[in-house]
């Protein structure tokens, strides 16, 4: 309280963005394992309860789970923020984007839905250099590129690829690959924490207004699992903004890629989706095109600090 009596607003300097790229890998590689879990546990929970239930548990899961560990050491400072706006927009697009990917998970299977996806890389590389002037290199092009083309063998694009629920996944990684780079041109001013925490914030709002129109009580186990779904979510959020905050976005994205194999793991072992021959060839060329980059930025090390 200052002498005038009025109250002093919680400040925090501004966050120092540090260039860790192979950390940042790492990161990516686990929220990408854990999405992949949370992906199929959604896919199981919605053939019983409404897609707005389901997304709206993932939300406050994720916000109750992320909550636990960022507020006991930042306190409500994690909430003070210059870009409001920036966490509005980037909010709206997150609710279309998750909105769209459950509504594709529900229409078709796990690996092909997620494959559509892993178009997100390329959209948030091309919006990364258009809008952030970040640089993305031949080796890193080569990586992306390399990934996309084993996306497309796993896909096997033709006249039958492109369902509705083919559709809302598409849209989903436009959407998604713009929110990548988003993110990143915030992580100048905001940090990690408190990115993830208005994301969360706002999903488990807006998805609540969904409620009143279509809700299911769940039993006992199954609110554990919705529960569980969002407490996997909100930690793959989490590590997946650490990931976006601590190295160039063409630099981590094409390891989103390997969330492929998980999905074919869960694929098989839930619902008997037994890979073939072009899934195993696409995700071979996705997990080569990775463990590339990885070898590549290991070797470069680490980046200077950037303090903004």
């Amino acid at each position: 309280m200052t002498a005038s009596g009025s109250v002093e607003r919680p400040t925090r300097e501004p966050p120092t963005r540090q260039e860790r790229i192979p950390l940042a890998i790492l990161y990516m590689i686990g929220a990408g394992a854990v999405f992949a879990f949370s992906s199929a546990l959604s896919k199981v929970l919605v053939e019983t309860y409404p897609v707005g239930e389901v997304l709206f548990t993932r939300a406050l899961g994720g916000l109750i789970a992320c909550s636990l560990f960022i507020l006991p050491a930042a306190g409500l400072a994690v909430f003070y923020t210059r870009r409001p706006g920036a966490h509005l927009i980037r909010g709206a697009s997150q609710t279309c984007s998750q909105s769209l990917l459950l509504i594709a998970f529900s229409m078709m299977p796990l690996a092909s839905a997620t494959a559509i996806n892993f178009s997100s890389p390329l959209f948030a590389t091309l919006a990364s250099a258009y809008f952030l002037k970040e640089p993305v290199g031949a080796a890193r092009w080569a990586a992306l590129l390399a990934g996309f083309l084993g996306v497309l063998i796993v896909t096997n694009p033709g006249a039958d690829t492109f369902q509705l629920g083919a559709m809302f996944a598409l849209g989903n990684a436009l959407l998604f690959g713009t929110v990548t780079a988003g993110v990143r041109g915030m992580t100048a001013t905001e940090s990690s924490d408190t990115l993830t925490m208005y994301q969360l914030l706002m999903l488990s709002f807006v998805y609540a207004l969904s409620l009143p129109f279509a809700f299911v009580t769940p039993t006992w186990s199954d609110a554990a699992w919705l529960m569980l779904n969002g407490g996997a979510n909100g930690v793959a959020q989490y590590w997946w903004t650490r990931a976006i905050h601590m190295a160039p976005t063409a630099a981590v994205v094409p390891f989103q890629y390997l969330t492929l194999v998980w999905a074919i793991g869960f694929g098989f072992a839930i619902w008997g989706d037994v890979p073939t021959a072009s899934l195993l060839l696409g995700s071979a060329i996705v997990v080569g095109s990775g463990l590339f980059l990885l070898w590549r930025e290991s070797r470069h090390g680490r980046a200077p600090a950037v303090t903004k």
